[in-house]
């Protein structure tokens, strides 16, 4: 006679009752922020599938007389658009057949030994196949992604860039808050809009604030293309990384673009001495409902791969406004770090996501980012928000201004280089309160509604918009539109910033100026240091080889992280 599922004490009655008994221990579990995420079964016929789908193609290749005449199983006369542009402009013939060649566990055991040098791994990377790249990483776990992570960084110090937004669009906090971040350490610093024509106002906060914090800051303004190509030729805006490519030919159909039309976008930007890098990221494609059956993961090599057809500098990839397709399948930020591995195998700088929340858990949102922060990549965050996170209008990132002092600490407890330091608030305040009253003074100038006294005072202390005075919106787009019809530059804010007394300032701002015309930060990988030298991976270069080689702390840089602002002095106790 079979034995009886064993109830607990009541279980009958409870039954009884139309009711179940719980477990206080799964009341508990359930009740904890991790299980208010959206996860899902892997579904790879539609693309729910992070790595490894059924439906990836083997790789292959075959090159008659330099030209690539198959690929990935495909013959040439079969390619879209995407296999045509990347067989043609993104894969080395020269190299292409030894790469593909290499067994898959072979490279990927290249890719975490220590003794194989980044410049072999990236001769034979800029020869694979989409589905060779993706196959060879599907071979490793996190810590030998990381671990080869370490050695294909382009640049050999990693940095990282922040958003600086404002749900108000409020130019007084935007300039604070953009000083307070350069002081922070940021390298780069980028704003977007709630309302599209106010997005001049904005790069003009971010310009003056930055360099109020930290001469060398780079800005951006996520905008549509005509704006922010404009912002740029004016002088006001020193990068871009907006421009979004795809993996698969019917999304960017649905989009009207091509692989050639966003080349030639991206050649009107570096034209014109405005640093650029694409966007894209894993589960876009699944988003759009076009992913073809295959893995995330695959999707994105081939954006990887359309970016170095492109010529651009680098790529922000790191799933980052899809981030909770990915995050929502197994292996899925395993995924997020592969492809990040991949644009650096193939030498593209790396803005390497962690830019938008995914998650109700602290613990996910933390591991999410800890591959990249502890290997490294050129950017950890594709936008760090330095604003609480209700006025990111990125839509919330991994950490945001709250996590300043979680991230410092982390920093300091693993000896690791994130890209921020300590600040005293002394001095915030101080760099703050200069920094609003430096773009009153712009604003007074130039004849726009002004700052009041009262705006420079709740933008010294400010944490986020709820601690400012609302501003006359309507106002502020007229003339924000203002200062696109009269054609003023950054060159002209300058100078009223040294005509009102804020030499040290327009000085930063004329030293942005300088590096756009000399063109040294289109280099890939390149951020400003605090005296305008470009430091990038031309004269910077990745060179980690293992233990004693590549970026490592020195002796400044430990006591800027160490000397924790809380920390007490046991001398002291």
């Amino acid at each position: 006679m079979a034995d009886e599922d064993p109830q607990p004490d009541g279980g009958q009655q409870a039954s009884q009752e139309g009711t179940r008994q719980r477990s206080r221990r799964f009341e508990v579990l359930d009740d904890r922020p991790v299980n208010q995420d959206g996860l899902v079964e892997e579904w790879p016929e539609v693309g729910f599938v992070a790595m490894g789908s059924p439906d990836d193609p083997d790789p292959s290749i075959t090159v008659e007389d330099g030209t690539i005449v198959e690929m990935d199983g495909t013959d040439r006369e079969d390619f879209d658009f995407v296999d045509r542009f990347i067989a043609d402009y993104a894969i080395n013939p020269e190299v292409a057949e030894e790469a593909v060649a290499i067994d898959s566990v072979e490279f990927a055991h290249m890719l975490a030994d220590i003794n194989v040098p980044r410049e072999e791994i990236r001769r034979l990377a800029t020869g694979m196949t989409p589905a060779k790249l993706t196959e060879v990483v599907n071979q490793m776990n996190t810590v030998e992604m990381m671990m080869a992570l370490q050695k294909v960084r382009t640049r050999k110090n990693p940095g990282n860039q922040c958003h600086v937004t404002s749900v108000k669009d409020h130019p007084a906090q935007l300039v604070a808050d953009a000083a307070e971040a350069a002081l922070r350490g940021f390298d780069e610093a980028e704003t977007t809009v709630g309302i599209t024509r106010i997005a001049p106002f904005n790069a003009l906060s971010l310009l003056v604030g930055t360099q109020c914090g930290r001469g060398g800051t780079l800005t951006q303004c996520a905008v549509e293309e005509a704006t922010e190509l404009e912002l740029g030729m004016r002088g006001i805006t020193s990068y871009a990384e907006t421009v979004s490519v795809y993996g698969t030919e019917d999304v960017f159909k649905d989009g009207d673009d091509t692989p050639w039309s966003k080349a030639f976008l991206a050649s009107g930007y570096a034209s014109r001495g405005v640093k650029m890098r694409f966007t894209s990221g894993s589960g876009s494609e699944v988003n759009m409902g076009q992913a073809e059956g295959k893995s995330m993961l695959y999707l994105e090599t081939k954006c990887v791969l359309i970016a170095k057809g492109c010529g651009v500098q680098g790529l922000q990839n790191g799933s980052i406004s899809t981030v909770a397709i990915p995050a929502a399948v197994p292996s899925g930020l395993r995924c997020i770090l592969a492809e990040n591995l991949i644009a650096g195998m193939v030498d593209l700088e790396m803005a390497s996501g962690n830019d938008q929340t995914f998650t109700h858990s602290d613990t996910r949102r933390t591991a999410h980012m800890i591959p990249q922060m502890f290997a490294g990549t050129d950017f950890i965050f594709s936008g760090y928000s330095a604003v609480p996170n209700y006025d990111d209008m990125f839509a919330g990132s991994t950490f945001d201004s709250s996590d300043f002092d979680d991230y410092n600490l982390i920093q300091r407890d693993f000896k690791v280089d994130g890209g921020t330091k300590d600040v005293e608030e002394e001095t915030v305040v101080k760099y703050r309160n200069r920094a609003v009253k430096a773009l009153q003074a712009v604003f007074e100038e130039l004849g726009f509604p002004p700052i009041t006294d009262e705006e420079v005072e709740a933008a010294t202390y400010a944490d986020g918009s709820e601690d400012m005075p609302d501003r006359n919106q309507a106002q502020d787009i007229e003339a924000a539109q203002e200062l696109m019809e009269r054609e003023i530059t950054g060159a002209n804010v300058a100078r009223i910033l040294h005509e009102r007394g804020f030499e040290e300032i327009a000085e930063n701002i004329l030293g942005i100026l300088k590096s756009r015309v000399s063109g040294d930060y289109l280099q890939t990988s390149a951020i400003l240091d605090e005296e305008f030298n470009v430091v990038s991976a031309v004269n910077n270069p990745n060179d980690y080889e293992g233990p004693g080689t590549g970026y490592r702390i020195d002796d400044d840089r430990w006591e800027e992280i160490k000397n924790y602002r809380h920390a007490i002095d046991p001398e002291d106790v």
